[in-house]
C-alpha cells in the first residue's frame, strides 16, 4: 500500500507536469505521509503539515490542473516531502 502512496507523490514531480492525478487518491497519500487535508465550504482543500499549509481549489473533475500541481509540488518541497525523501 505504501508503494501506491509513494507513486502518487512521485507523479506530482514528473516532467512534463502530469494533469492525470486523481485528487482523492492523492489526498489519501498525503494523509499517509502525515498531512491533514480539510475541505472548506468554498470548494477548496486546505493541506496542513505541522505549521505550514496550502489551500488549493478543488477541481470540478477528479484531476488537478497544472497550476495546482506546481503549487503543491513547491509546498511539498518546502516541507521536505519529495520522492527522494520517501521510504
Amino acid at each position: 500500500m505504501a508503494h501506491r502512496h509513494k507513486a502518487k507523490i512521485e507523479k506530482l514531480f514528473e516532467h512534463p507536469i502530469s494533469t492525470n492525478i486523481d485528487v482523492r487518491k492523492l489526498f489519501s497519500a498525503l494523509e499517509h505521509y502525515g498531512c491533514t487535508v480539510e475541505h472548506t465550504k468554498h470548494n477548496k482543500a486546505k493541506i496542513i503539515y505541522k505549521e505550514k499549509e496550502i489551500t488549493l481549489p478543488l477541481p470540478h473533475s477528479d484531476h488537478l490542473n497544472k497550476d495546482s500541481v506546481v503549487a503543491l509540488r513547491h509546498f511539498l518541497e518546502s516541507i521536505g516531502l519529495t520522492p527522494d525523501s520517501l521510504a
